[in-house]
């Protein structure tokens, strides 16, 4: 089922005020958010935001036209990756409904600069993400820790067979070498998805998704020879799928993870399963916000630039709490997350 992600389950429609007790953990600091303002739109940042990502797109491919048949065009690949990767993080706070109210503008938004932006389909996307926010790090419900290519869990380990089983046994080493596949892995998945019943507006997801594979593949194709047209293309999906591994990584990898019936309440489920990565603006543009993940998972409609402040209410609070608040520099989180790979593929070492 395709949904909006816009509010936690415990939090109520709009995820401002309520919890499922108006005097539970997640309703007193929800007031707390919401009493700042932290709520509220931010159009002029967004209009700045969204100028800006598609002048970059524009500008990537018009250079593209200008420079023809040469191998400089690895460089505006690199350039163009780096474009789709800021894209991917527009068309994410778009489901939220971080930029818009209205569920229809949001998705005529993501579809737009997802599916055909940079084809990536945003009903596929959804409905995975919806879950994981739903469940976050949970083993049998968060899609992005079940066992496919690496393995999450000790668990996991011992049950693998095939390739995770034979990829598991070094998959820290191999992680960010497997991430150059991960651009074309999205592109595989999304046409995999359009098959799948919970797809809705199948024809105009296929429709745009098949028009941007046409128009890319058949620019790269008619500008380069073909053997610079493949190099471009590696090069790009290469760097995009590295690009948002990176932006991805640090959020929950090494983080606990629960099965079964361990189903905390909704506070301590978001924040005992997230990291925070410290930094400055660099950080947050780079990130695109996802640096704040804690708060991104309390509050999914929050706005990306009210994350920061909203983070000193969050850590308070927790303390107040006495919940454990996890935040770490971008390196030590890519560290963190490589020990626990690392770790957990210890069985399959034996």
């Amino acid at each position: 089922m395709t949904t909006s992600i816009d509010v936690p389950a415990s939090a109520g429609r709009t995820g401002q005020a309520a919890g499922p007790r108006d005097g539970s953990d997640f309703a007193r600091l929800a007031r707390r958010i919401t009493d700042a303002g932290l709520l509220e739109r931010r159009p002029r940042y967004y209009t700045i935001r969204l100028s800006l990502v598609a002048s970059a797109f524009l500008a990537g491919w018009a250079a593209f036209a200008v420079l023809g048949d040469s191998w400089w065009q690895l460089a505006v690949a690199g350039f163009l990756a780096m474009v789709f990767g800021q894209t991917a993080l527009i068309t994410h706070d778009l489901a939220h409904r971080q930029i818009f109210r209205s569920r229809r503008a949001s998705e005529v938004g993501g579809r737009l600069f997802g599916n055909l932006g940079i084809g990536m389909s945003y009903g596929w996307w959804m409905n995975k993400h919806t879950r994981h926010h739903a469940n976050p790090n949970h083993e049998e419900l968060d899609p992005d820790v079940s066992p496919d290519i690496l393995v999450w869990s000790r668990d996991q380990a011992r049950a693998s067979r095939g390739l995770p089983r034979f990829i598991g046994r070094w998959q820290a080493y191999l992680f960010f070498p497997l991430l150059t596949l991960e651009g074309f892995n999205l592109h595989v998945s999304s046409v995999r998805a359009l098959r799948a019943p919970s797809m809705k507006r199948r024809g105009l997801e296929a429709a745009l998704l098949f028009t941007h594979l046409a128009v890319y593949l058949g620019a790269l194709f008619l500008v380069l020879s073909p053997g610079k047209a493949v190099a471009f293309l590696f090069v790009h999906q290469a760097v995009f799928g590295v690009y948002l591994g990176c932006t991805f990584a640090p959020n929950h990898k090494g983080m606990p993870t629960f099965t079964g019936d361990d189903r905390p309440d909704f506070l301590r489920r978001q924040v005992l399963t997230s990291r925070n990565v410290r930094g400055g603006r660099a950080t947050d543009l780079l990130l695109g916000g996802l640096n704040y993940q804690i708060e991104h998972h309390l509050f999914p409609s929050m706005p990306t630039p009210h994350l920061r402040r909203a983070r000193l209410l969050v850590r308070d609070y927790c303390a107040e709490l006495d919940i454990p608040y996890h935040e770490t520099g971008l390196l030590a989180s890519y560290r963190e997350a490589l020990s626990h790979l690392h770790a957990v593929g210890a069985p399959l070492r034996r």
